[in-house]
């Protein structure tokens, strides 16, 4: 059976004219590359140079050199490939985000990820923390960004951070003269819009006005639409209510029960590719302790 290494040897020493410097340039002795030309010598059963000064091919290795040349070449390229894989300098890393995160977190994580990974290929999903576990679950994704499932048996949560839930509001509704922490009783004369985000409150309290809630908006853009015209008011995680538009206010909600926990969401049994575990580590290590997470917002 004819080796790779075999092959190698005898390109370097056609390239080179000579075994000396063949033996340099594969950091061999240059007995040992000879004993690898003679090996491969018997295992064809023909010579491979015209003469023992090895500067001139026979016919069978010139062939060999020009085909035997692209093999080798083509070997370490993919040699290079998977290294670069192992080394998650290359691949493919797909992430599926909650809103809030995808715009007030990922942009400062992702920059200094893509700076030494530019051929990875990113692909981001922004989506309700509902969509961000079935993309996760279905294998879509490879990491998730979201509030901890409801279902948990196929995902594996790894918290990151604590945000509270505000209540949003037009900037001329009622709640905003109240000039304290709003109530549930207070909420309760008012027109609830259902979001993907507090459909994970799990309280007595919104629960209560969830079940008459007629509408609900799974896209933040619509649903600070839809407060800002007055139509009712809505609760956002902290996080999500950065930068609200004009004629949008978030109020405290009174209480410190009403917490959204997120976490990195990834599928229990499947191992993730090196890009997804450097981006996991990354993610990780930029994280302030998981209580709140406006620290990191603030550097």
């Amino acid at each position: 059976m004819i080796k790779l290494e075999a092959l190698r040897a005898f390109i370097a020493v056609a390239e080179a004219g000579n075994i000396k410097d063949a033996a340099a340039q594969l950091c061999r002795t240059p007995s040992a590359v000879s004993m690898a030309l003679k090996n491969f010598e018997d295992e064809l059963g023909s010579p491979l140079f015209e003469t023992d000064r090895k500067n001139s091919l026979t016919a069978l290795g010139g062939f060999i050199l020009e085909t035997g040349r692209l093999q080798v070449q083509s070997f370490d390229r993919t040699v290079g490939h998977i290294r670069a894989f192992a080394d998650n300098k290359i691949g493919r890393l797909s992430i599926a985000s909650v809103p809030s995160v995808a715009i007030h977190i990922l942009p400062s994580i992702l920059p200094e990820f893509i700076r030494i990974r530019s051929t990875v290929d990113i692909e981001l999903h922004d989506m309700d923390s509902g969509n961000v576990g079935a993309f996760v679950e279905s294998g879509q994704a490879d990491l998730g960004i979201a509030g901890r499932p409801s279902s948990p048996a196929l995902i594996h949560f790894e918290a990151l951070f604590r945000d509270p839930f505000k209540v949003v509001c037009g900037s001329d509704s009622a709640l905003v003269a109240l000039g304290r922490p709003v109530s549930w009783q207070d909420l309760s004369s008012e027109v609830l819009i259902r979001n993907g985000a507090s459909e994970s409150i799990d309280l007595p309290g919104y629960r209560a006005l969830s079940e008459r809630a007629t509408i609900t908006v799974r896209n933040v853009t619509s649903l600070l639409a839809l407060a800002r015209s007055g139509l009712g008011v809505t609760l956002l995680p902290a996080l999500a209510t950065r930068d609200l538009p004009d004629g949008v206010v978030a109020l405290e909600l009174a209480g410190t029960e009403s917490i959204r926990e997120v976490g990195l969401l990834s599928r229990k049994g499947t191992a993730l590719n090196p890009v997804a575990l450097a981006f996991r580590r990354l993610l990780l290590e930029s994280m302030p302790e998981p209580e709140r997470v406006e620290p990191m917002l603030e550097r």
